[in-house]
């Protein structure tokens, strides 16, 4: 028989016998920071593919988590914020709105806490009505997209501006 303190031998509801503390091994900030955005561009490439598969959804999944995990130690406010944008994004396109609301009301508690960029700002409140249309609460979607729109026309870039606006118009409200 195998000893049940092995993590192979894990069973579910069975409670694990812990070792030592754990902690991810470090990395260089310089590949964690590459880590995180290839894992960031992987998503976006798997959000703009027809046909995704199951185990695409999965991916993109898991990918948006791990990179927004590697963003959390070696990025800034914003790179967090947006982090979170993508899990929000990622679970919006899935239809999963309760997961989809957490990770964009995560980014407009992030974005509006710190000194981001004002796209950033905006971007988070396209998120949250995004999420909430998810969820089927379009009273909600139409306040957000208000908050959403007032910041849009706040952004000082025109190219960052039309990007919001243009994420903003393909919102069906």
């Amino acid at each position: 028989m195998r000893s049940p303190q092995r993590p192979s031998d894990h069973v579910p509801g069975r409670r694990a016998v812990r070792g030592p503390p754990c902690t991810p091994a470090a990395l260089p900030p310089e590949e964690e920071r590459r880590l995180a955005a290839d894992l960031f561009n992987e998503v976006w490439t798997l959000l703009e593919r027809t046909g995704r598969t199951v185990e695409d959804d999965d991916r993109m999944v898991h990918a948006a988590h791990a990179s927004r995990h590697h963003w959390g130690r070696v990025g800034g406010p914003q790179q967090v914020a947006i982090g979170e944008w993508q899990c929000a994004r990622v679970y919006s396109v899935l239809g999963r709105a309760e997961p989809a609301l957490h990770h964009a009301r995560r980014y407009v508690e992030i974005a509006t806490a710190n000194e981001v960029e004002d796209w950033v700002v905006a971007s988070a409140y396209e998120g949250l009505t995004r999420a909430h249309l998810t969820a089927g609460d379009t009273a909600a979607a139409r306040a957000e997209r208000e908050r959403a729109v007032a910041a849009c026309e706040r952004v000082a870039d025109p190219e960052d501006r039309e990007v919001v606006a243009s994420d903003l118009a393909g919102l069906p409200l």
